[in-house]
């Protein structure tokens, strides 16, 4: 019998991925790989909706809320929506002192393992040039002379 992976191989990859979208130029499509497997993980009951937090850094100082989900020994944020606010309890102000528990996983490992979980791939992905680079020509009208 084929299994697939364990939620905490799930989790360690969406952190590698959270983490790695942080300081990308183009995250974009990290975050949404990420937003897809964690909610892909909760409709599956593999992860949970906890509650809400409130934006550490909110955009234009506006208060806003994202969900607090558990996905094995990891939490994560995501944009909560509409029914968050109504269905689950407010938590408040986001907990400094808990971190996520270190895990290492590179992150081709990791967007593979998400991609195939979640069936979603990159949508731009690297322009690869695998043919011959054509020599350069040179013409000068100083030697030609």
């Amino acid at each position: 019998m084929i299994t697939g992976p364990t939620n905490n191989d799930l989790a360690t990859a969406i952190y590698t991925i959270n983490r790695h979208a942080k300081t990308a130029p183009d995250n974009r499509y990290l975050y949404e790989l990420k937003r897809l497997a964690v909610e892909k993980m909760i409709g599956t009951g593999r992860a949970k909706k906890m509650g809400m937090h409130f934006v550490k850094n909110p955009k234009l100082s506006r208060q806003q809320s994202a969900v607090l989900v558990k996905c094995g020994d990891y939490f994560f944020h995501l944009l909560p929506k509409k029914e968050d606010f109504q269905q689950l309890p407010h938590l408040g102000k986001l907990d400094d002192h808990y971190r996520n528990p270190k895990q290492h996983m590179s992150l081709s490992t990791a967007k593979k393992l998400l991609s195939t979980y979640t069936g979603y791939h990159n949508p731009i992905s690297p322009k690869h040039t695998s043919s011959k680079k054509k020599p350069m020509s040179f013409t000068s009208n100083y030697l030609d002379r």
